[in-house]
């Protein structure tokens, strides 16, 4: 987060240096453009500001005593400082985030134990969250102007996110207490595959529906059947009847 403050010091800087660089006809229009300047700086400061005038002579060598320029032009100078306080202060803002929890009694969960209990599985909760922008997902194929229907759909995309990742982790749990494995995508087997891969794994599998009574499972293999027993009776009985 501190790149954040610094990038915006570098670019204001470069702003600063390249209107150092400008050569101005009059002292007027020196001051306005050091006025606009000043106006879109937000952490860095300018130091004693001063438009000094520039003497520009026609020929080669140096000119004679005396000699009037045949050009003159106004230029910027000012010592160039980060106003720290501003910079802290918008370092500390983007190192924020917030927790919300449903627990409002905090002699049950203090502020302090919902972040010792969060802090360990940061890194997967926040990597859970790329699954809402993941293609396969479609949220981009939706195109929603009020506020409450894009809330909710949020809530409708969180919601799909905890199943997600509950399924994920009853997959990998299971697969570790039974000491199992599940295929991957590079032909060899692991114990902790994403919820992801096992949906595409599980994709081809058809219903054949014989004389509007029956019911068959199509490409339904030895893997399907393995992980579906595994997850218990519940899970297998949805894939009954497989040929």
């Amino acid at each position: 987060m501190r790149n954040v403050g610094l990038k915006q010091s570098q670019a204001e800087y470069k702003a600063f240096n390249a209107l150092t660089k400008r050569s101005f006809a009059c002292v007027a229009d020196a001051e306005t453009a050091l006025a606009y300047l000043q106006k879109t700086l937000k952490v860095v400061a300018l130091h004693d500001p001063c438009i000094i005038e520039v003497a520009g002579f026609k020929g080669k060598g140096r000119p004679s005593k005396g000699r009037q320029p045949d050009t003159v032009s106004y230029h910027i100078e000012a010592g160039v400082a980060s106003v720290l306080e501003i910079r802290y202060r918008k370092i500390q803002q983007k190192s924020c985030f917030i927790l919300a929890s449903n627990q409002l009694d905090e002699a049950q969960l203090s502020h302090e134990e919902m972040l010792d209990d969060y802090t360990p599985g940061q890194q997967k909760v926040e990597r859970g969250f790329r699954f809402l922008k993941d293609p396969w997902f479609m949220a981009n194929t939706l195109f929603l102007k009020s506020p409450k229907r894009i809330m909710a759909l949020m809530m409708i995309m969180t919601l799909c996110l905890l199943v997600y990742g509950a399924l994920e982790y009853r997959i990998r749990q299971t697969l570790q207490e039974q000491q199992q494995t599940f295929p991957t995508q590079l032909g060899t087997t692991t114990v902790k595959p994403t919820a992801r891969w096992v949906f595409q794994f599980f994709a081809g599998i058809h219903v054949l529906l014989i004389d509007s009574c029956r019911e068959v499972i199509l490409n339904c293999n030895e893997y399907h059947q393995q992980l579906l027993n595994l997850l218990g009776e519940r899970y297998s009985c949805l894939y009954a009847n497989s040929g």
